[in-house]
């Protein structure tokens, strides 16, 4: 508890466990378990307990990031990069589906979004309290739309794709205009840390925000096409059968 308080940018040298040691992996086990309670949850339940369901995600994600904002105060460690920004955006379209139970957009933008932005981020390995923000907020933003998917709230669609590439562009152009004000790199708009799978395209293509459309087209070939395929498959069969 010697470290609680600090941050990846305070915390000396050697801290941390290992990446896939067994801490890391006990993390990843509670994600997998808390996805998993979740769908079984959400399946079962009627339109009345899912939206409640929906709700508790959304305070929950509020409350993650009061957490982070609380233990920074805390350690004395806050600067620009701990606005709460991109959470604020990222927590932004769970609350919005509670809200608009016809928007289909918002939810469709949680499975080509938020899925792959939390499943990418959850048990990055360390011992502070940016750790525990990082690892709860990334496990909410995945289950999420795994919850949904379960459910059968959402599937995966070309029709909406275009609407979350245009949504994401309106989200950067302000999100830029603020990196410039405060010297930030929200949204990883001004440069790719190491370690950072944009970084690859800094490195051999020369310009990082290449790879943000580059990488979304290949996230969504993965998860979303074999499911799609799936469906289509389904449905020629049952067309067939009448």
């Amino acid at each position: 508890m010697e470290h609680f308080w600090d941050t990846v940018d305070t915390i000396g040298e050697g801290f941390g466990f290992s990446l896939f040691g067994a801490r890391h992996l006990v993390t990843l086990a509670l994600y997998i378990g808390f996805a998993a309670l979740s769908c079984k949850l959400y399946k079962a339940a009627d339109e009345k307990k899912r939206a409640q369901l929906r709700g508790l995600f959304a305070v929950l994600l509020l409350a993650d990031e009061a957490f982070k904002q609380i233990g920074l105060q805390i350690g004395g460690n806050f600067n620009w990069d701990y606005l709460p920004l991109a959470p604020v955006l990222d927590q932004h379209f769970p609350y919005r589906a509670v809200r608009m139970e016809a928007e289909q957009a918002a939810r469709q933008f949680s499975l080509f979004y938020l899925y792959p932005r939390g499943d990418g981020g959850a048990a990055v390995p360390d011992v502070d309290v940016m750790f525990w923000h990082s690892t709860s907020v990334h496990i909410l933003l995945a289950a999420y739309p795994i919850m949904l998917f379960s459910g059968g709230d959402i599937r995966p669609s070309v029709r909406y794709m275009g609407k979350c590439f245009l949504l994401l562009l309106a989200m950067a152009v302000p999100i830029y205009c603020v990196n410039l004000l405060l010297d930030t790199n929200f949204m990883f708009l001004m440069y790719a840390p190491d370690g950072n799978p944009l970084a690859w395209f800094r490195d051999h293509v020369g310009y990082h925000w290449i790879g943000f459309p580059v990488l979304l087209v290949a996230v969504f070939a993965l998860m979303d096409v074999p499911i799609m395929l799936k469906k289509r498959k389904e449905d020629k069969l049952l067309s067939a059968v009448k």
